[in-house]
C-alpha cells in the first residue's frame, strides 16, 4: 500500500506541523480547517519552515515546487479524497466522532483514516469510520519538526498492513515509529502526564523554582524541554489529558492545584503569553 496523498483536518499547531512533515516527505497534501485566517497562517508557518530547513541543509527540495503540491481549503469534504487522512482537531471526543462521520461518506474505501489525539481512546473513535480495520492512532509530538517520534497506536481491529502502511509514511517523513495498544495516555502522554503533574507538585511544595526544576530536568535527565516549558505550550490541553487519565486511571492522575489555577486564570501558556512563564505578549 503505497500513499501518494495525506489529507490534515486542522491547522492549528500540530495540524500545520504535520501537514509540513507530509510536504517535505514528498506527499500531496491538502490541509482543512473552518478558519481561513488559521489557514493563512499555517501556509506562512509551512513556507517559512521549508526556507529554514533548505537553509541549514536539513532539507534538500525545492520550496516553490514544494508549495505547489500543497492545498489549502475550509471545505472538510475536500478532504475525503486523500489516501491517508489524519484528523488533528481538538481533543473533544464529539468533534473527532462528527468530523470522522462526515469524511467517511465521501472516502473511498481503501483509504486509511488516522487521529492524532494525545490520549482519547481509538477504539472509541473507530466505528464512526466504519472501516475498522483501516484505523489507528498517529501520535505526533509537538514541534512536529523537530520531534523524531510517531507513537502508531492500534485498536483490537487495526490491520497489519494498516500499521505497515503508517511506518512507511513515517519514514517518508523522517521519523521513527513505535506500535502502542490502545490504551488511556498510550505510552508518552501517560509517562509525561506523570512527570509534568509531579513538576507541579514539586513547585507547589516549594521544593525549587520553576526554572530550577527545568534545568534539572533537560541537564540531568536529558530531556530536550523541561517540564514547564512543555507544558506551556498549552495548559489548557495538560489538564484536559490529566482529567480524562484521572477518570480513568485512578488518582495518581489527579490535576495539580497549581495547574488548575493557571487554567481558570485563563494563563494557558505561549498562546495567551502567560502560563507557568510570563513571555511578555499577553
Amino acid at each position: 500500500m503505497e500513499f501518494k496523498s495525506i489529507a490534515v483536518v486542522g491547522a492549528g499547531t500540530m495540524g500545520r506541523g504535520i501537514a509540513y512533515v507530509a510536504l517535505a516527505g514528498g506527499f500531496r497534501t491538502l490541509l482543512t480547517d473552518v478558519s481561513e485566517d488559521i489557514l493563512a497562517k499555517a501556509r506562512s508557518y509551512i513556507a517559512e519552515t521549508l526556507e529554514g530547513a533548505q537553509a541549514r541543509g536539513k532539507w534538500q527540495g525545492d520550496v516553490e515546487k514544494t508549495l505547489g503540491g500543497l492545498t489549502l481549503t475550509a471545505k472538510l469534504e475536500d478532504a475525503a479524497a486523500a489516501d491517508l487522512i489524519i484528523e488533528a482537531v481538538p481533543e473533544d471526543m464529539r468533534l473527532k466522532l462528527e468530523t470522522f462521520g462526515r469524511l467517511e461518506k465521501g472516502a473511498r474505501a481503501e483509504t486509511i483514516f488516522a487521529s492524532n489525539t494525545s490520549s482519547l481512546s481509538l477504539t472509541e473513535m473507530s466505528p464512526a469510520t466504519a472501516r475498522p480495520a483501516r484505523f489507528l492512532g498517529m501520535h505526533f509530538f509537538n514541534p512536529v519538526p523537530k520531534m523524531k517520534l510517531i507513537e502508531l497506536v492500534y485498536t483490537p481491529e487495526t490491520s497489519e498492513e494498516t500499521l505497515r502502511a503508517a511506518e512507511d509514511v513515517g519514514r517518508r517523513m523522517g521519523k521513527e515509529t513505535v506500535r502502542v495498544k490502545d490504551s488511556p495516555g498510550f505510552a508518552t502522554s501517560r509517562l509525561n502526564a506523570l512527570i509534568g503533574n509531579e513538576a507541579f507538585r514539586m513547585l507547589e511544595e516549594g521544593l525549587a523554582s520553576a526554572e530550577d526544576i527545568d534545568k534539572a530536568v533537560k541537564l540531568g535527565l536529558n530531556h530536550p524541554m523541561g517540564p514547564f516549558e512543555m507544558v506551556d505550550v498549552g495548559l489548557d490541553v495538560r489538564l484536559a489529558i490529566l482529567e480524562y487519565l484521572h477518570k480513568t486511571l485512578g488518582e495518581r492522575f489527579q490535576p495539580s492545584a497549581r495547574m488548575v489555577e493557571l487554567v481558570q486564570a485563563g494563563r494557558l501558556g505561549r498562546k495567551t503569553g502567560r502560563g507557568v512563564y510570563d513571555y511578555g505578549n499577553g
